[in-house]
């Protein structure tokens, strides 16, 4: 997928002599390696060089930040997330939740930082936001009330997915044994809901459990609110509004 230009930037060095030979694929393609293997904590421009055999310089050369770096590690990860075109507007949104829930659930360390750096960062993908974009339009949004739609396709997109493939608690053992003796200590008479249903809940429900959707996916409730959201969305007015600032 495409992205926007950006602006062209010399690199801290070129590799020295002797430095192994370096591709930008090479790079992006290391670290995002380090990424699955060892988490984000493990990422940094040193620990790609250092798993690459070179001097952070080199890696520099090729991606002149971090940030750099990071934009093309989440245009690997996402290259496959837009659907068919010819899907009509609520297919295509249904398709694109869930690819892009797939393309996360190949890489689920890597959920926090392209959540974040995709709803904040626009020069990672134009093609996504042209797609988007236009399937609303397709629906007959218009003006004020387009931008605010895309901006909840896209809010809705990165959040469910995110917050499933949350990165896991440093004690996560430790969590789990606690969580198991949590139904014994709910009051039935003030939560009687939780009461009933916190067997079920535990390890399985958002703020009840210790594993993310790598191990323990939540594919019913993504469902559940892929469907809500379009079916949202089709209920709204199409023109008028203000965009949010």
């Amino acid at each position: 997928m495409a992205k926007t230009p950006a602006p062209a930037r010399k690199g801290r060095g070129r590799p020295q002599n002797g430095a192994p030979d370096l591709s930008k694929a090479q790079i992006v393609a290391t670290a995002l390696r380090l990424i699955d293997e060892k988490g984000l904590e493990a990422f940094s421009i040193r620990s790609v060089a250092r798993a690459l055999g070179c001097y952070p310089t080199a890696i520099y050369w090729y991606t002149p930040s971090r940030h750099v770096l990071i934009a093309e590690i989440i245009t690997v990860v996402l290259r496959d997330v837009l659907p068919d075109a010819g899907l009509d507007w609520q297919d295509w949104l249904r398709a694109l939740f869930t690819r892009y829930r797939a393309a996360i659930a190949r890489h689920p360390n890597a959920a926090p930082l392209i959540g974040v750096t995709l709803v904040s960062n626009a020069s990672v993908d134009v093609d996504l936001v042209e797609a988007v974009l236009a399937k609303l339009h397709d629906a007959g949004f218009r003006g004020a009330s387009l931008i605010n739609a895309y901006n909840a396709v896209i809010g809705a997109m990165v959040g469910f997915t995110t917050q499933e493939f949350a990165m896991l608690p440093p004690d996560a053992e430790s969590l789990r044994e606690d969580l198991a003796g949590f139904p014994d200590r709910i009051d039935a008479n003030r939560h009687p809901l939780l009461a009933q249903l916190s067997g079920q809940m535990i390890g399985a429900a958002f703020i009840l459990r210790w594993q993310n959707g790598a191990t323990q996916p939540m594919t019913g409730a993504f469902a559940m609110y892929v469907e809500a959201f379009v079916t949202g969305l089709d209920r709204l007015p199409r023109e008028g509004g203000a965009a949010s600032s």
